[in-house]
């Protein structure tokens, strides 16, 4: 690819490092702002660079001289030199997209404006000590006090907890622009990074974030314990907030998941975010690459932006010892995880500044989390924190067994002992077709937004279980027919076979749960390595056991051998 134009970044921190990276793959010169050897510069050798502060209107004035289009790593920047600038220089995103999220509380205000669910929030400007105390009357306690500008990574904020701690609460943030939010009751927080190009508004995947001291330490993806109908809630919300601001780019969309399942927007960065560093090795294309395309209007699809594979992210922040960076990504390399470490250039640590970033890939979240909690462990001691043994983690079940009846289950322990031999996690549920059809609806309808990716439907009789599921899943269901008082079990076969076009039910033999077992493992297989392998091992153990037993009756011959078999 070759495209001349140059892209003007005011700001030369980790998000420009990574966004150079991006950009030297497609041959397209970054020119940055910010101070000599900035973490961004240090990867791009070339003299278009600008020394200076991305604050100063001469500066800024000249980086858009030198460029095609300017852009930020950071929303912190004089907006009105980029409206005078943006007659000769395309801005991305707007310089009205950025004066307005740099407010925090002009920020809320637009997107309340705009039908989008934000906390409710209230202006404190002048209002003082007693302003604090009216909003504890209004909102209750505890409230977040916020500044309006120049607020990140929790400076800038304070918890009110109480109306006795609205004096120190105006003591550390009284000089500021100040607002007030209304406590949200979150269970989790989520994030979803956003794409706003020529033609539209794209979206990766949800991710969980969890934070500690006000600042990002793990991103999760997908989120863990959220169904696919939440986080899907979630990025149709992230998209609602985006599509009304001006200008193109990526946009990171923090938000809080309530205890009651909605959803409030909690802030927006108007640029490549933290929670989306996990996208340079888990989606195909990553946050920097998106962002380029978008402002450069190159051409990107949303099915570019999917999840290749789960992943977790943990940031390496600053410790007490200036290089306790580089202790914590010695030690991702020595547990030998397959980690993926990012420094960011930053020289000597402090503490809370982030310096850096870890990040793991593996087949499932639940794979991954066992990776890479030593090394979170790791990290929590050197900040003193006293390290709690964590329990044998369980594996999330990839197949459900599913019954009509406790009376099915010694027909399925053969199969239930070949998932646990070729180390298939499952769960096992008794679900009556006929007794309990509601519970049968809402696990059938559930099971797809679960770690499940194959389900095994037992039943006797009429044996309408395996065929009802189908008909409310789109995972593969496979029916296993039990040889029932009546009939000798040929009518939960025809039961299961004879389904109607359109709900496929795949059925073995009557009693066989051996087999619907390795056909649920072939299931599995057909797109994980592994679990392939594990079966082409047993398989290969039943070959040599035929062949011992072949060689063994050839030997004794047929007298023997049956004598022989008499005695087991």
């Amino acid at each position: 690819m070759v495209d001349t134009r140059k892209v003007g970044v005011l700001g030369g921190g980790q998000l420009g490092r990574m966004l150079i990276a991006a950009a030297n793959n497609l041959n397209i010169q970054v020119n940055v702002l910010d101070a000599a050897n900035s973490p961004a510069k240090q990867v791009s050798a070339h003299d278009g660079h600008i020394e200076g502060s991305f604050k100063d209107a001469a500066a800024v004035k000249k980086l858009a001289q030198s460029c095609d289009v300017v852009t930020v790593e950071i929303e912190h920047v004089d907006t009105h030199m980029l409206e005078e600038v943006a007659g000769q220089v395309s801005v991305e995103p707007s310089w009205k997209t950025l004066r307005t999220i740099k407010d925090k509380y002009a920020q809320k205000l637009y997107l309340k404006e705009h039908g989008v669910a934000v906390a409710e929030s209230v202006d404190l400007e002048g209002k003082g000590v007693e302003g604090l105390k009216d909003v504890g009357r209004t909102f209750g306690y505890p409230y977040m006090l916020k500044s309006k500008t120049e607020a990140y990574d929790g400076r800038g904020n304070f918890v009110v907890k109480s109306e006795e701690s609205v004096e120190e609460a105006f003591e550390v943030l009284g000089k500021r622009p100040l607002y007030a939010e209304k406590w949200a009751e979150f269970r989790m927080e989520l994030a979803v990074m956003v794409v706003k190009t020529k033609d539209g508004v794209l979206t990766f995947p949800t991710v969980e974030t969890v934070h500690e001291d006000s600042i990002c330490k793990l991103t999760y993806a997908p989120p863990r314990n959220v169904n696919k109908k939440t986080a899907q809630r979630a990025q149709e919300l992230a998209k609602k907030a985006i599509e009304p601001f001006e200008g193109k780019g990526v946009f990171g969309v923090e938000m809080f998941l309530l205890k009651d399942n909605s959803l409030l927007i909690n802030e927006i960065a108007p640029r490549p975010h933290n929670s989306g560093h996990y996208t340079i090795e888990a989606c195909e294309r990553s946050q920097y690459e998106a962002h380029l395309c978008a402002i450069l209007d190159l051409p990107i699809d949303q099915s570019e932006l999917g999840l290749i594979r789960p992943s977790i992210m943990l940031n390496i922040l600053g410790g007490q010892d200036t290089d306790s960076h580089r202790k914590i990504a010695e030690k991702a390399f020595a547990l030998r995880i397959g980690a993926k470490v990012h420094l960011y250039g930053k020289g000597d640590a402090r503490p809370g500044r982030k310096m850096g970033h870890v990040t793991i890939t593996k087949r499932t979240l639940a794979e991954a989390e066992v990776k890479i909690q030593p090394l979170v462990d790791f990290v929590d001691q050197m900040k003193g924190k006293e390290i709690v043994p964590h329990p044998e983690h369980k594996p999330e079940p990839l197949v459900a067994v599913i019954m009509g009846s406790d009376s099915d289950l010694p027909v399925l322990k053969a199969g239930l002992e070949i998932l646990q031999k070729l180390q298939i996690p499952f769960t096992t549920r008794i679900t009556s077709a006929h007794r309990t059809p509601d519970w049968l609806r809402e696990f059938s309808k559930s099971a797809a937004d679960t770690s499940v990716r194959v389900i095994i439907g037992a039943a006797g009789g009429a044996a309408h279980l395996p065929g009802m599921c189908a008909s409310w899943t789109t995972l593969p269901v496979i029916g296993l027919p039990v040889k029932a008082t009546h009939l000798d079990g040929l009518d939960s076969l025809w039961s299961m076979t004879q389904m109607p076009r359109g709900e496929p039910v795949g059925t073995v033999g009557i009693n066989n749960s051996t087999n619907a077992a390795l056909l649920a493992v072939r299931i599995l297989g057909a797109s994980d390595e592994v679990v392939m392998e594990r079966l082409r091992v047993w398989m290969e153990g039943n070959e040599h056991e035929v062949l011992r037993k072949d060689a063994e009756l050839l030997d004794k011959g047929y007298e023997v051998y049956l004598e022989g078999m008499g005695k087991k």
